[in-house]
């Protein structure tokens, strides 16, 4: 009988890693380990745990996230988003390991209409978005068997995101300014864990697979909306009652600027792979 594969999960507490500590049991032996054991700022750090864990798999969902913050720190988020990364991927090597990361529709510029291809050019409008091409570029350039998922709006009911936010602040005010000039697909973190476990379950961590598989494959909710669009589809489901005003995104400026259209096709990872479900669907089974 074949031993269960070691399977080491970092960002155990983040929206997508709580989903994934979940959709990962049965696949291997799985050490989930939060940002209090592996801090992605501390490489000497991250280097220690993967060499006391000795995974034979890494699935890293964590990450600098804060992309507004990012414009101000950007050492702390290159650190996090692409040295971590790319220290991982030259452990995983080291180890005869995979990785599993996940990326961004930031890295994009999103200046023309139409769905993202992998191998459209890239772009990145911010430090978060450059920081996150950065880290898929290290990963790439290890050797590594690797899977980057870059996926778009995550949300969910745990964290910090938009969905828990407009909850919140539906019930604090009367009125919401919500920018309806961005069009993306929101992504249930649950969809994606789900989605990743669906395509692990079919590697049977076999290195043929691996070989064949390894790339980058865009994994987000079908369809698309705007922040607007959105906002209206939550407060539906929540049943919640909520003056809403569409603005610009000139209208609300942040630090960090948006990519105007981010909707990343996944047709690829759809046929090779697992199919993935409309986004209204997804925010009607997690409002549930």
């Amino acid at each position: 009988m074949k031993q269960p594969i070691k399977i080491l999960l970092t960002g155990a507490s983040g929206q997508v890693g709580y989903e994934l500590e979940r959709a990962l049991q049965g696949l291997g032996d799985v050490v989930a380990v939060d940002r209090a054991r592996m801090d992605l700022a501390d490489l000497d750090q991250v280097r220690d745990v993967i060499r006391a864990v000795r995974p034979q798999l890494i699935v890293n969902p964590a990450a600098y996230t804060a992309v507004d913050k990012a414009e101000s720190e950007p050492d702390l988020a290159y650190r996090v988003n692409a040295e971590a990364p790319g220290l991982m991927a030259q452990e995983a090597k080291a180890l005869g390991a995979a990785l599993v990361h996940y990326s961004t529709d930031y890295v994009f510029p999103g200046d023309d209409p139409g769905a993202r291809l992998e191998t459209d050019a890239t772009g990145p409008l911010s430090v978060y978005g450059a920081s996150k091409l950065a880290g898929e570029a290290a990963i790439r350039a290890a050797g590594v068997p690797h899977l980057i998922f870059r996926t778009s709006w995550v949300y969910g009911m745990r964290g910090k995101n938009f969905l828990l936010t407009m909850l919140r602040l539906a019930k604090e005010r009367d009125e919401l300014r919500i920018v309806a000039d961005q069009h993306g697909a929101p992504t249930w973190s649950r969809t994606i864990a789900d989605a990743t476990a669906q395509i692990l379950a079919q590697s049977r961590h076999d290195a043929d697979w691996w070989q064949a598989s390894s790339g980058t494959y865009h994994l987000s909710s079908q369809g698309q909306t705007t922040w607007f669009g959105f906002t209206q589809a939550i407060l539906e489901e929540a049943g919640q009652a909520c003056k809403l005003v569409p603005i610009t995104t000139a209208e609300y400026p942040l630090p960090a600027r948006r990519p105007a259209y981010s909707v990343l096709s996944s047709q690829l990872l759809q046929e090779r792979f697992v199919r993935l479900p409309d986004w209204r669907d997804a925010l009607r089974l997690c409002m549930q």
